[in-house]
């Protein structure tokens, strides 16, 4: 097969997917769409000084005529599913961005039109492809540690400093939208994956806000999520993630097993730590190193992005599409489907007291018959009068100046907020 045709939509977090798709030896990027020309001209720029020339589209419904064989959406979170229907039906494959989907209906909706079309869905959960979790991935699939029974995923992020370009001064943009435990995928994914276990039971917590005066002029006021999930042989998992206080950003992971454990370092070099108990109990031995992602090692050009994963979720995705051996550790449409409902069904959890709530097997159909309907989310124009609230803090609103600053510091414009920070 020749180069694979791709196209990339949302040109801001899809800029990563740009680099490595204009550096990648199977990939030819041929389009980028966007509806800010700011980030369209940038992505532009950037395959011009690869010597590229690619079609830019400000409207998806021209971007997805272009002659391509595939596209990596990159655009809002909570649009992913809807759009990921449209390039599977135009005979797209797909690499998504996190999140599969904000509601269940479009979760089964994607997961139907996969599996009907026989196309690529490839889910770039970029956090299992770091170098401590891929290890403990392998490690695991080896029986090194026995079988799963507890684990700790945290995502700690404050992205107060950065809401201008990550919002673009979008009063609805998802972020101002979703529930805490909507993006979940960072924290509970890699262990999911890990363990190669299906969550089924989540109890989802909220915590309080943030109501400094600095937080409420960036139209941040937001805490963070935690969902207590099950899985499927009975471990639990901890899942973290939010805005919290703490820099640099706390990105750890920990699984204990049946024979031992392995664990991430929070901060410094990306070491991997294993402990394995011997032949006697309570004695065992640790090993420590920095371990090495084999995967594409033939490839010279990788991006640094996200501690270097960003490379391998595209690569494992054309990989797929080629039918080579690494397209194995691609992520499929089923897993991330249950990755996303965690954190779906954790609010549920939420709203209704922190019930525990039962994850649906979505690879079964009289499972999927039971949600086909279900667009129950914080969304009105999708949920209608079953629309849930955001927090359960009660809804704060900003003001239209608030949204005018961050968009004029967005665009590069003189304003009134470069003390803001």
């Amino acid at each position: 097969m020749s180069k694979i045709k791709v196209g990339v939509f949302g040109g801001g977090r899809g800029s990563t997917m740009v680099w490595q798709l204009l550096n990648h030896p199977d990939a030819e990027l041929v389009a980028v769409c966007d509806k800010y020309p700011p980030v369209l001209k940038a992505c532009g720029e950037t395959a011009a000084k690869a010597g590229v020339k690619v079609a830019l589209y400000e409207t998806f419904d021209e971007f997805i005529k272009h002659d391509m064989d595939a596209v990596v959406l990159a655009n809002y979170a909570n649009e992913h599913a809807i759009f990921a229907v449209k390039c599977l039906e135009a005979g797209k494959h797909v690499m998504s961005e996190v999140l599969p989907g904000e509601t269940p209906a479009q979760i089964v909706k994607l997961i139907e039109t996969v599996q009907r079309t026989g196309l690529v869905y490839s889910y770039a959960e970029n956090y299992c492809y770091m170098k401590p979790t891929f290890e403990m991935w392998k490690r695991y699939r080896n029986g090194d540690i026995g079988e799963i029974q507890y684990a700790e995923g945290e995502y700690v992020h404050d992205c107060s400093s950065i809401r201008p370009w990550i919002m673009y001064g979008d009063k609805n943009h998802w972020r101002m939208r979703m529930f805490p435990t909507f993006y979940c995928t960072h924290s509970c994914g890699p262990l999911i994956t890990i363990s190669g276990l299906r969550a089924v039971k989540v109890v989802g917590f909220e915590t309080n806000k943030n109501y400094e005066e600095k937080q409420m002029r960036i139209a941040s006021p937001y805490g963070a999520a935690l969902e207590m999930i099950t899985l499927e042989n009975g471990a639990i998992v901890k899942s973290l993630h939010g805005g919290l206080k703490i820099e640099p950003s706390s990105i750890n992971y920990q699984v204990y097993g049946t024979k031992g454990m392995m664990q991430s370092k929070r901060y410094g070099p990306e070491q991997f730590n294993i402990y394995q108990e011997g032949p006697k109990l309570c004695q065992g031995e640790w090993n420590s190193y920095e371990p090495v992602n084999d995967i594409g090692s033939n490839i010279e050009s990788k991006s640094s992005g996200h501690g270097g994963s960003d490379f391998y979720t595209t690569h494992v995705f054309l990989e797929k599409i080629l039918g080579r051996p690494d397209g194995e550790w691609s992520i499929g449409v089923l897993q991330a489907a249950n990755m996303g409902m965690c954190g779906i069904m954790a609010w549920r959890s939420v709203v209704a007291g922190n019930q525990s709530m039962d994850i649906p097997d979505f690879s079964v159909l009289s499972e999927r018959d039971k949600f086909r309907n279900d667009n129950i989310c914080t969304s009105p124009e999708i949920a209608g009068d079953k629309a849930l609230p955001t927090t359960m803090h009660g809804k704060i609103e900003f003001p239209d100046s608030v949204y005018d600053n961050l968009r004029k510091k967005f665009l590069h414009e003189e304003s009134d907020i470069d003390d803001l920070f």
